[in-house]
């Protein structure tokens, strides 16, 4: 559920990271069904490959999730659905528990009200940022998760796709050795920070930190004014980075299937 918000306009930004969430990981193979967002991704992310139930439609509960199995079952995918603060109908938690599914990834939404008050600290002047095209930025950040290659293959293509424009970067030492990636996704003034990784070795050094600054006040020199991110609950290394940068815990989501291939 939405956490205690302090007032009314982080309510409202919790609701535009949402949707700019939404926006984001649009993949190509997605459909509308009676106010569902069904989205087809072969890709490793979870978010773009499940059902984001937005609005009551007419249709009965069950023949409405019959639909939506059949469309996964015939794009060779398991049956997922993502349930937020804002899923419609309110109670569809309820009802999917009392049929057997399983809750399974639980992710909270974090945000940064107020982008310019981050404090910047001292760079390390031999690092850099390296500009990556969508196809190359997929097989790195695929190469550290361990993603397959039609994962990947299914990446390059959401990041190309996307009606928010695509930035992706590496930070990389004087050596030309890789500490950290991620990129920004930017509407207006909203920015979200995604696939935030540091290769095993190179952890615990501050890579992330330094490349999430770097990447906010890339963001910042952009128009941006706030943030948000996602960032899975049982994370508790990254979550205190991200408190760190001034990001506050908005909302927890998680996905519920019937079929154990999905968890």
């Amino acid at each position: 559920m939405l956490a205690a918000l302090f007032d009314e306009n982080l309510r409202e930004l919790a609701q535009q990271a949402e949707t700019a969430g939404l926006n984001a990981s649009a993949p190509p193979q997605q459909e509308l069904l009676d106010g569902w967002l069904i989205r087809l991704s072969p890709g490793k992310a979870k978010r773009s490959r499940c059902v984001n139930a937005l609005a009551e439609g007419r249709t009965p509960l069950a023949e409405l999730l019959e639909r939506c199995r059949l469309s996964f079952k015939n794009a060779g995918l398991p049956l997922v659905i993502r349930i937020t603060p804002f899923t419609r109908p309110a109670d569809l938690d309820v009802h999917l528990v009392a049929l057997g599914w399983q809750a399974f990834d639980a992710a909270d939404v974090m945000l940064l009200p107020d982008l310019s008050a981050v404090v910047m600290r001292p760079e390390d002047s031999q690092a850099r940022l390296q500009v990556l095209d969508a196809q190359t930025y997929a097989e790195l950040v695929g190469a550290l998760r361990g993603s397959t290659a039609l994962e990947i293959k299914a990446h390059a293509q959401r990041m190309r796709a996307s009606p928010v424009r695509y930035q992706g970067y590496a930070l990389r030492d004087a050596s030309d050795t890789l500490l950290a990636c991620g990129q920004i996704a930017q509407e207006q003034s909203l920015v979200g920070l995604y696939d935030i990784f540091t290769p095993i070795e190179l952890r615990g050094r501050g890579h992330a930190r330094q490349l999430c600054q770097r990447l906010l006040a890339q963001a910042l020199a952009q128009g941006a004014q706030q943030a948000y991110l996602q960032v899975g609950s049982d994370n508790a290394v990254a979550q205190a980075l991200y408190r760190g940068l001034g990001f506050v815990s908005a909302y927890r989501y998680h996905y519920r299937s019937a079929d154990p291939a999905a968890y």
